[in-house]
């Protein structure tokens, strides 16, 4: 599964990914359709597993398994030589496809590129076993089963990380408001700057506290889920 670096090859990978899929569009149509066959084929199989993972992660670990498989296809249609680059250009279309807005997907191509490739230039664990994959097997759950137990990518984790930030944010505004409102009404003669100015301090008092509580909390859960291990 190793690329090669051959002129041919680098010449595709230089090229935009909708220039990509725009001078060969047969190969990339096929890509998307076993994408979406592959899909719906391992979504059926893992239903029942009710995995809890955080959003993102769940997103970005399906696409880049689907990169893998779309890579593979493309090998076995012939195109060896750009067959990574004509899964990206596939997969940028399956996203727009989907309703993502292209300069939404083409940034999407982008993160998901940098995510393909680990710091020793290996292949992501979602996109080695996507490439390969069969039709029917228990690929994708395999992967899903190897981050079941990680904190960092739990669902649980990811709401409380959600409930943490809105806690931050409307608390923070509430609090703002409060003092502001106060300030106004029972300190008449102050300046505008230095109402707005007591507010700030008043939600920064009560949201850098919360923050750090956050902290405490996300290292205490990492720190079990090491000890655990």
């Amino acid at each position: 599964m190793k690329e090669k670096n051959t002129t041919a090859d680098k010449a595709i990978v230089d090229q935009p990914v909708s220039e990509t899929m725009a001078s060969d569009i047969p190969t990339v149509d096929a890509c998307i359709a076993h994408a979406r066959e592959v899909k719906a084929a391992q979504l059926e199989l893992i239903a029942s597993k009710n995995y809890d993972f955080a959003p993102e992660f769940y997103e970005m670990t399906i696409q880049l398994y689907l990169f893998g498989a779309m890579w593979k296809f493309a090998e076995n249609l012939g195109n060896v030589e750009g067959a990574r680059e004509l899964a990206f250009a596939a997969l940028l279309g399956m996203l727009i496809q989907d309703g993502l807005h292209k300069q939404k997907a083409l940034k999407r191509i982008d993160f998901l590129r940098k995510m393909s490739k680990l710091e020793d230039d290996h292949n992501a664990l979602a996109v080695a076993i996507g490439y390969e994959s069969e039709m029917g097997d228990n690929s994708l759950a395999e992967i899903f089963d190897h981050y079941v137990d990680d904190m960092q990518v739990s669902g649980a984790f990811w709401r409380l990380y959600d409930r943490g930030r809105k806690i931050m944010l409307y608390g923070g505004l509430l609090i703002a408001f409060l003092v502001i409102w106060f300030v106004t009404l029972f300190m008449p003669g102050n300046s505008t700057i230095a109402i707005l100015a007591a507010g700030l301090i008043a939600a920064a008092l009560f949201v850098i506290p919360v923050f750090l509580i956050g902290i405490f909390i996300y290292r205490t859960k990492i720190r079990k889920a090491k000890q655990a291990h």
